[in-house]
């Protein structure tokens, strides 16, 4: 298993970008060498992953996107958290998006710490956004290995929305809802995360 900070995220950070999809698929290339992989992409980096899966072919023996977003498409609502976040300064920026996706109450618990390092990441978040919402980062007619699409029950109706279209669209494709699940589904429910969107790519 590989698991990897984004460039300007975490232990990746600091970084002077760019922060596009195409230079997160370099990276994401470079780190998987020659081996046989499944992609789990969520939120933004289901993008990263279906890019990759573009690249690399065969190589990939499946992706999952989990509540994806498809921010160059035109139905796409201009009032996500995304699109709150790319309208504010670096920090505060990163402050929105956090707020808008785990609450105020949450975010206020967080040790202080924790929201510096949050906000410092504004600059990757502002860049990975706003390049997101200027082109499409991926061909779905181009994404030949088999795809599970995931979106929570709990989640927001435009996220639902995107996980039907990459499921529609991409011709291998199939739609999972997670129940009981909202966009953090990797932190509040892991379990469910590998039952229905890593277990049936590796058992066939």
């Amino acid at each position: 298993m590989l698991r990897y900070d984004r460039r300007g995220y975490g232990k990746s950070w600091p970084h002077e970008g760019p922060f596009d999809v195409e230079d997160q698929v370099k990276d994401l290339v470079g780190l998987i060498g020659n081996r046989s992989v499944v992609l789990l992409g969520h939120s933004y980096g289901g993008n990263v992953a279906l890019a990759a899966a573009e690249i690399l072919k065969d190589q990939v023996r499946g992706v999952s996107t989990y509540e994806t977003p498809l921010s160059w498409m035109t139905w796409w609502p201009g009032t996500t958290a995304g699109a709150m976040a790319v309208s504010s300064t670096a920090s505060e920026a990163a402050e929105k998006f956090m707020v808008r996706l785990i609450g105020q109450s949450r975010w206020n618990s967080l040790p202080d710490r924790t929201r510096q390092e949050r906000r410092q990441e504004g600059v990757a978040l502002i860049g990975e956004l706003t390049a997101l919402r200027l082109h499409e980062p991926w061909r779905a007619e181009a994404v030949t290995c088999r795809v599970l699409s995931g979106f929570g029950s709990e989640g927001l109706a435009h996220h639902a929305d995107g996980a039907r279209w990459i499921a529609d669209h991409i011709a291998n494709a199939r739609l999972v809802e997670l129940h009981g699940a909202a966009h953090g589904a990797p932190l509040s429910h892991p379990e469910m995360m590998v039952d229905l969107l890593i277990r049936p790519h590796l058992e066939g």
